[in-house]
């Protein structure tokens, strides 16, 4: 099932491996800078510490279309006003990276990791507390780097009444400004495509000098920062050290003061005249202009209103399906709407198609060879039926709408931290969901969303869901035997044990992707014609792919049950029916046969056993172990073509290995409790 991707216009080579760029998230607390880091982030984050020292940096590699970069999420900081606390360690990691300069080679905590200076700032704003923000944003336009400015929390500031005029507030600051809700992932793959431009182009936002009244009594604190054998030893941005040794007694001061005392005393000088000469101390007239000039051009690019306000009924869907909290309610609901066209439609069309096949076909019970193999071929055709009409078509078409219409997309964004616990990103959510009514458009559905790593890893676990046939096979047979807890009981296994196996996967396909950036699209009215058309993109593998060895498997099948080959099946897997699972020895070709289809299992086992009661001839420890083994063993001969196709000979032979050792394990953990209970 492919999501339509963000485009990420090629404007140059590409930035990866030794080009790729540094970009480091800065803003004040409780801004969004973490929530930005976290939808974005890889399944592996590196937590570090600046110098030993302080808060931990987080970071990942992400992927932003063909290019790649690493974002760094650094502890907050509200200004540079005051290098106090953490923000010197914050600043110097902004300014220098690892290789200090002279001035912090003498320091007790030298850098411990390779750290270099971001080349990008992306600096996250809380757009109802703008101006506060815009303070720190005239600083970091001192720094001489590249600057993206997040604006975020932009449904509060529409919530509020609050336009914010962004065109405007990008053209003043300099830097380009993107709107953001970054807890609904709105906003974030525009977001990073200015990030890699910015990068790209590698131009600074020029710094904006302070009020006139104020830079006229400067000019002697400029020409000791410019000087070269302060501006050598420093190596800061004019601007920015200028500003620094103007206003603060803390960081640059006391090393001006320790590496250059004929400065340091000429600076006091150039201080003392500056702050006789103003209304106020010199450091006290930088902040409170630097406060002004944030508050004139707030009022500038701000004004009540409601402009440009998003229609009430997207704001509802987006609450239900983005938010933090709530968005797992909406997710849930589509889970349900998939597994109502599992079991309630589904179930439908079965009993209107592929049942009245079945029943039709009945009656032929060929004894001669080549009557059975054609038999076998039918069953084929049959059997392809049976997962294309009832199952297939519908579950296909109902993810199709889902997609268009942009919902499954707010489902990936809003599970995708779920599934970095087991190493995947959210876009397989949707494979996932196509699974439980049938594993083979979940694969196909698979090659679209993944590469390499991951697409191994999902289509291996997808193998793990029950399917519709197996979902029914547990209805039909623990509904009955035992009860609705029971049921409730070995669906649960599912999650369980694709997490476990999930973790087993992780240790051995170590490697790690990076981070991707989840578009999230407008809202949209599918057409008809995209339906039908993607639909059937997306389900004509099955039939070039999964009806050979469909037919195949269903011919070998019938000729070893014609030639009298069912004493010799059941003698060869009576350790695993018997030893093992403590079944009647006369389920081993049932359980073969579930390789062609799952409801052939059912189907055989009533033979087999001679009954349709099963009560009387199997416990309820032997129903319940024969149900967990037939849920998690080689789902079907459709599933083991599509891992040929997707993943070659070698991991689809390990797949088959891995699911049936994993059903004989939980077989075994169902059993031995049972049996000492009951």
């Amino acid at each position: 099932m492919s999501l339509p991707a963000h485009t990420f216009p090629l404007a140059g080579p590409l930035l990866r491996g030794s080009r790729r760029p540094r970009v480091a998230i800065v803003g004040q607390a409780n801004t969004g800078k973490s929530c930005i880091f976290r939808a974005a982030s890889s399944t592996a984050v590196r937590h570090e510490r600046l110098a030993g020292i302080g808060p931990a940096y987080d970071e990942c590699q992400v992927e932003v279309g063909l290019d790649q970069i690493s974002l760094v999420d650094l502890p907050s900081i509200d200004t540079f006003h005051q290098l106090q606390g953490d923000v010197p360690v914050v600043l110097k990691y902004l300014l220098w990276g690892d290789r200090w300069p002279a001035i912090a080679r003498h320091e007790a905590h030298q850098p411990e990791k390779a750290f270099a200076a971001p080349d990008v700032l992306l600096l996250v704003m809380d757009a109802t507390a703008l101006e506060r923000d815009l303070e720190l944003a005239l600083e970091l336009a001192q720094m001489g780097r590249p600057l993206v400015i997040a604006l975020n929390r932009m449904d509060e500031a529409r919530d509020k009444r609050l336009f914010i005029n962004v065109r405007a507030l990008s053209a003043k600051l300099g830097a380009p400004v993107v709107p953001t809700v970054a807890h609904m992932g709105i906003g974030l793959a525009d977001l990073f495509s200015v990030v890699v431009r910015a990068a790209r182009e590698a131009r600074s936002p020029q710094p904006q000098p302070p009020s006139p009244h104020i830079a006229a009594h400067l000019s002697a604190i400029a020409a000791i920062a410019a000087s070269a054998d302060v501006a050598t030893a420093f190596g800061v941005p004019p601007m920015l050290l200028t500003m620094q040794l103007a206003e603060n007694d803390d960081y640059f001061f006391d090393e001006l003061r320790c590496h250059f005392p004929a400065q340091f005393a000429a600076l006091l000088q150039a201080r003392d005249a500056a702050s006789a000469a103003l209304p106020r101390p010199l450091d006290d007239e930088i902040h409170a202009d630097r406060h002004h000039r944030a508050a004139l051009l707030y009022e500038a690019v701000t004004r009540p209103g409601g402009e440009h306000a998003a229609p009430r009924w997207q704001r509802l869907a987006d609450e239900l399906f983005l938010h933090p909290r709530w968005g797992f309610v909406g997710s849930l609901t589509i889970f349900a709407l998939v597994l109502f066209f599992v079991f309630e439609v589904s179930a439908f069309l079965d009993s209107h198609t592929v049942a009245r096949l079945i029943e039709w076909a009945e009656p032929w019970q060929p004894t001669d060879v080549g009557g059975v193999v054609a038999r076998a071929v039918l069953d084929g055709f049959i059997g392809l039926a049976g997962i294309v009409i009832p199952y297939m078509i519908p579950l296909v078409l109902l993810l199709v709408l889902l997609e268009e219409s942009g919902i499954m997309h707010r489902v990936a964004f809003v599970v995708d931290r779920g599934f970095h616990r087991l190493g995947l990103h959210g876009g397989v959510a949707l494979p996932f969901l196509m699974g439980l009514g049938c594993n083979v458009p979940a694969l196909a559905a698979t090659a679209a969303v993944t590469h390499g790593r991951d697409r191994t890893v999902a289509a291996l676990l997808i193998t793990f869901l029950p399917c519709s046939a197996r979902s029914a096979i547990l209805l039909a047979l623990g509904g009955k035997y035992l009860g609705g807890f029971g049921v409730f009981a070995l669906f649960m296994l599912a999650p369980i044990v694709v997490s476990l196996i999930g973790k087993l996967l992780k240790r051995r396909y170590p490697e790690t992707t990076p981070g991707m950036i989840q578009e999230i699209p407008p809202y949209a009215v599918p057409t008809l014609r995209a339906l039908l058309a993607n639909t059937w993109e997306r389900s004509r593998d099955i039939v070039t792919v999964v009806l050979p060895l469909l037919v195949a498997g269903s011919v070998v099948l019938a000729l070893l049950s014609h030639f009298g080959a069912d004493y010799w099946i059941n003698l060869a897997l009576t350790p695993i029916t018997v030893w093992w699972l403590g079944l009647p020895v006369v389920l081993g070709v049932p359980i073969l046969f579930g390789v062609l289809r799952k409801e052939l299992s059912l189907l055989m086992v009533f033979q087999a056993l001679g009954t349709q009661e099963l009560e009387g001839v199997l416990t309820m420890t032997q129903i319940a172990t024969f149900l967990a083994f037939l849920t998690f063993y080689v789902p079907c001969v459709s599933t083991f073509a599509m891992m040929l196709k997707l993943l070659g000979r070698r991991e689809a032979y390990f797949s088959v290995a891995l699911s049936v050792g994993a059903a004989l394990v939980v077989a075994l953990a169902v059993r031995l409790p049972l049996e000492l209970v009951l």
